[in-house]
């Protein structure tokens, strides 16, 4: 079994979001690994993809932590 941490701003951004959206994304996370998910270049952080939607997480064993959690547009900056 997986254990799934949120920072401070990824708990923050799924609060804004509409229920819906906040559940889509959840439960995308809460099926790591399998979905759309590659490692990120020069890095050892992997991103999800739900959507227009990107969740950057670091993968330590079985513990999941998401970094962050933003639009395909704003993530990468």
């Amino acid at each position: 079994m997986l254990q799934i941490t949120y920072t401070k701003d990824a708990r923050k951004f799924l609060k804004r979001q509409p229920r819906d959206v906040a559940n889509r994304i959840l439960d995308a996370i809460e099926n790591l690994p399998f979905g759309d998910v590659k490692k990120l270049k020069n890095s050892d952080l992997y991103r999800l993809r739900v959507g227009k939607y990107r969740v950057i997480f670091d993968r330590r064993g079985v513990v999941i932590n998401v970094i962050e959690i933003d639009s395909r547009g704003q993530i990468y900056k």
